[in-house]
């Protein structure tokens, strides 16, 4: 259980309100942000205890949105079955304990997510290459969601690249990190890394979380949300940059 003060519960709070407002803004990015954020503040098991029930009360909520669940699932099962396998397996590194690797690599996910996000070209996946790239997809996605909790790489560019309709991207958006969110908590009790008293806070934590996904969809009524997401991802950049930087400091 970590030690809280008045200042780090106000600053967990203002974590998660922020990265609320980020995916009401963009419709995706509470875990990276919230990750991010923690992981400037604690060790990164810590922060993805604390991120799993705001993660999966969000994400959720994105999944069932959508009209087509059924059919992408049909469709995705192969990656988010891989998706699973390869977070449970990647969390043997996070629950490691080598705190100073993890918060390195939870810095370098950031950073390519980021980099990649603001000077990459859209591309296309085939049907037929869906079908033999979807498994490396979703396990290479595992891997670095166990190791870093960072849900995003290279999923969402997977993902936007197979050419689906925007309700059905934000529903398959939102079953990839269900699927990542619940695998990575299972990952971390298989490891006996998942504590008690964090999911309490964890629990805590998904008020502000949902306040922030509020503030930002009347936000993104005021300002562009390409603008919006430019900044977001150069702050991300930034942020990624000093976490993979700080080991060696």
């Amino acid at each position: 259980m970590i030690e809280l003060s008045t200042w780090l519960t106000g600053a967990i709070a203002t974590a998660f309100f922020l990265a609320g407002v980020v995916k009401g803004v963009t419709g995706m990015g509470l875990p990276t942000v919230a990750m991010g954020a923690l992981g400037a503040l604690l060790s990164p098991i810590t922060a993805a205890n604390l991120l799993i029930l705001p993660s999966l009360v969000t994400n959720v909520w994105q999944l069932l949105a959508g009209p087509a669940f059924r059919p992408l699932m049909l469709r995705l099962w192969p990656m988010m079955l891989a998706i699973g396998i390869g977070t449970v397996l990647g969390t043997a590194l996070l629950a490691g304990g080598d705190m100073a690797l993890s918060t390195a690599m939870l810095g370098a996910a950031l950073v390519v997510y980021a980099g990649y996000t603001l000077m990459a070209r859209p591309f296309s996946v085939s049907a037929r290459a869906e079908a033999w790239l979807s498994p490396p997809i979703g396990m290479i996605t595992g891997v670095v969601t166990g190791c870093t909790g960072v849900f995003v790489m290279p999923a969402v560019p997977y993902l936007h690249a197979l050419g689906l309709g925007k309700e059905d991207l934000i529903q398959a958006l939102g079953v990839s990190f269900t699927v990542s969110t619940m695998t990575l908590a299972a990952g971390l009790l298989w490891h006996g890394a998942l504590q008690a008293d964090n999911l309490l806070l964890s629990a805590i934590a998904i008020m502000p979380a949902l306040a922030g996904m509020w503030a930002g969809q009347a936000i993104r009524r005021l300002v562009s949300p390409t603008t919006f997401r430019r900044w977001f991802l150069i702050g991300l950049l930034l942020l990624g940059a000093e976490l993979a930087l700080r080991p060696f400091f």
